[in-house]
């Protein structure tokens, strides 16, 4: 199986200015994910999506190859998905065919090879056309997350079968990480986002599941990286 690596990197950032450069414990935050991309033994090569100048050089100091992606495709309102079909063909043009597509945002340096090698591991030991990485939720929508009704009032988002007096009692729920999302180039070039297949997860511990937003996500994986 020949997996590559890609991470999209936009130039622009509203949450948190220059956020893919910015220095996180000494180092540029795009390089962790390019780095963790590089000890993966499954993955052969590793390529950086990214429509900004500065970004691209962060990128090639690191070992990573470049794909300049389009302007059009690096707005905030260009969905990814259309980068991940950019990339693909770029790739698929200079590179030749490959069987995996493995997406590693740069907004999650704190992924650890195994949680890549474990989606990937993940998708080929299974029928589903898509592995994402997941990290328990902190709220549920069986028990202490709320939605307002048409009265005036709040009610739970979902209402479960039986009546849940403790959190523990309810379903477990998971957030949806930026972790690892691990296809093929057939499906993104296919089809339209994740959930239009068959998607399977692994399961990230939160410590490891940072997804940098704005600055308080920056801090916390500051402080998680410099505790260790």
């Amino acid at each position: 199986m020949k997996n590559f690596a890609f991470i999209f990197a936009r130039g622009g950032s509203k949450g948190l200015p220059r956020k893919n450069i910015k220095l996180l414990a000494g180092k540029p935050l795009l390089q962790y994910s390019v780095d963790t991309a590089l000890a993966t033994p499954l993955i052969e090569h590793v390529f950086v999506s990214t429509d900004d100048s500065e970004i691209a050089e962060v990128a090639i100091a690191a070992g990573a190859i470049v794909i300049d992606r389009p302007a059009e495709l690096a707005s905030d309102t260009s969905p990814e998905w259309l980068s991940w079909r950019h990339a693909i063909e770029w790739v698929r043009t200079s590179y030749g065919e490959f069987d995996g597509f493995v997406s590693l945002p740069a907004t999650s340096p704190l992924r650890s090879v195994g949680d890549v090698e474990g989606a990937i591991s993940k998708l080929n030991t299974t029928e589903a056309d898509v592995c994402i990485s997941v990290t328990p939720a902190s709220r549920s929508p069986f028990f202490n997350m709320v939605k307002l009704a048409e009265s005036g009032m709040v009610e739970l988002v979902n209402k479960p079968h039986a009546e849940v007096s403790r959190r523990q009692d309810a379903p477990s729920v998971f957030d949806i990480t930026t972790v690892v999302y691990a296809t093929t180039p057939n499906f993104v070039l296919n089809h339209y986002g994740i959930f239009s297949g068959k998607v399977t997860s692994i399961e990230v511990p939160k410590e490891r599941a940072v997804d940098i937003d704005d600055i308080y996500d920056f801090k916390l994986a500051e402080a998680i990286i410099e505790g260790h």
